[in-house]
C-alpha cells in the first residue's frame, strides 16, 4: 500500500512546488477548535478546499482520523474519478459554515481515504501544468477570435478533468475551443462561466490601499454595490478612485455604509434643503455626517460657506415653514459662535 511521506503530511511537500499558495486563501480560523465534541455525537462533514476559492463538504463515512491540513482523495463532482484537496474546517464549525452557505445536505460527496504518495505526485504533476495550460488555452481563443477571457484552469485530482474559468459580456459559442482543447489536452474539458469579482477572487492581487484584494483574501459572499453608497458617504464619484481591479466598484463602499445611513437619519433632506434670511435663499452645498454639521451659501454668493449644526437648521426651518423668515447668517454668526466663515477662492 502506498502510504504518504512525511513532507505530504506537514504540506512540505506542497511548499516546496509553490503548490500550497493557491490553496491558502479563504482559510477559516476555528474558533471551535477548543471544544471538544462527544463521543457519541462526532459531526462527520468535512469542509474541503481545492484551488483558490473554491470550497465543498463531504461526508467521511468511513470515519478516518482527519486534522486541518489533510491531503485527502475525495469523490469527484461528477462521479468519475476522483479529486484531492486539502481539509480546512472539520468539527462543529462546520455545521456554522453549511448553515452560512445553505448547502443541501443531500448532496455531499465521499472521502475516499487520505492520499496517498502516488495519487500526490499525479496530483502535483498536473499543478504544475496548469499554468502553461493556461497559456496556450489564451492562444487558441486568440486565434478562433471568440470573444471571451480565460483566467484560470483547474485540473482535477487524477487529471481526468480540466476545468476553464472564464468571463464574457455575451453568450459564447466554444464548441470548437472545447474541441480543440480536448485534442491537445487528452482529457475532459468543461467551461464554467464566472463573474468580473470571481474572476479578480481568482487572480488576486493589490488594492489601492496598500493591501491584498478583500476578495481573494477573505471576502466571500459578492453584495451588489452601486454609486448611492459613494453619495451617501460624501465621496465624490470620481469612477477611476471607485472602481477595483475587476472594473466595478469597489466592495469596501459597503462596509462603513450602514454606519452612515444610521447617522444621516438625523439629517434633514439636504439636497432639497433651503433656508430663507433676509439676505436671501441659502442652500446646502456639504455636510460632515459624524460632526453633524452643514455647510450653506447664499444662491448669490455660492464661494462663501457657512458651518451650522444641524439642531440649528432644524430650528431655522420650522420657522421657515411658518412664513417666519430668519437672520442673515452673518447675524447668526453673532448670535450663535457655532457658526464660522469660510472663504473659498478658486483659480483657473
Amino acid at each position: 500500500m502506498n502510504k504518504s511521506c512525511h513532507d505530504c503530511l506537514n504540506n512540505i511537500c506542497l511548499k516546496k512546488n509553490n503548490i500550497f499558495q493557491s490553496y491558502s486563501k479563504f482559510n477559516t480560523l476555528d474558533w471551535l477548535s477548543n471544544i471538544q465534541s462527544p463521543e457519541y455525537n462526532k459531526y462527520n462533514i468535512i469542509e474541503v478546499k481545492f484551488k483558490n476559492d473554491r470550497k465543498d463538504f463531504f461526508i467521511n463515512q468511513k470515519e478516518i482520523l482527519l486534522t486541518k491540513g489533510d491531503i485527502i482523495t475525495v469523490e469527484s463532482k461528477s462521479g468519475i474519478g476522483y479529486d484531492i484537496g486539502i481539509v480546512s474546517v472539520i468539527g462543529e464549525l462546520v455545521k456554522l459554515q453549511i448553515r452560512n452557505k445553505n448547502v443541501n445536505s443531500n448532496t455531499f460527496k465521499k472521502i475516499y481515504r487520505k492520499s496517498t504518495y502516488k495519487e500526490i505526485s499525479i496530483w502535483k504533476s498536473f499543478k504544475e501544468k496548469e499554468s502553461l495550460t493556461l497559456l496556450q488555452a489564451k492562444n487558441i481563443v486568440k486565434n478562433l477570435n471568440l470573444s471571451m477571457k480565460i483566467c484560470d484552469v483547474e485540473y482535477q485530482g487524477d487529471g481526468d478533468k480540466a476545468t476553464f474559468y472564464y468571463t464574457a459580456e455575451n453568450r459564447v459559442d466554444f464548441r470548437n475551443l472545447i474541441k480543440k482543447l480536448a485534442l491537445f489536452l487528452q482529457t475532459r474539458i468543461e467551461m464554467r462561466q464566472i463573474g468580473y469579482r470571481q474572476e479578480a477572487a481568482k487572480i488576486g492581487g493589490i488594492g489601492s490601499c496598500g493591501r491584498e484584494l478583500c476578495c481573494s483574501t477573505w471576502l466571500k459572499n459578492f453584495k451588489s454595490v452601486s454609486t448611492n453608497s459613494a453619495r451617501y458617504q460624501q465621496l465624490s464619484i470620481n469612477v477611476q478612485k471607485l472602481t477595483g481591479q475587476c472594473s466595478k466598484l469597489k466592495c469596501c463602499l459597503n462596509y462603513e455604509l450602514d454606519a452612515y445611513l444610521s447617522a444621516i437619519k438625523d439629517f434633514p433632506d439636504f439636497n432639497n434643503s433651503k433656508i430663507y434670511t433676509k439676505k436671501g435663499i441659502a442652500k446646502c452645498m456639504k455636510i460632515d455626517i459624524f460632526k453633524k454639521k452643514m455647510w450653506f451659501s447664499y444662491v448669490n454668493s455660492p464661494n462663501t460657506w457657512f458651518i451650522i449644526e444641524v439642531k440649528k437648521i432644524k430650528e431655522i426651518l420650522e420657522k421657515n415653514k411658518k412664513n417666519q423668515i430668519s437672520p442673515p447668517l452673518e447675524e447668526l454668526s453673532t448670535i450663535n459662535n457655532t457658526i464660522q466663515k469660510t472663504e473659498l477662492t478658486f483659480k483657473d
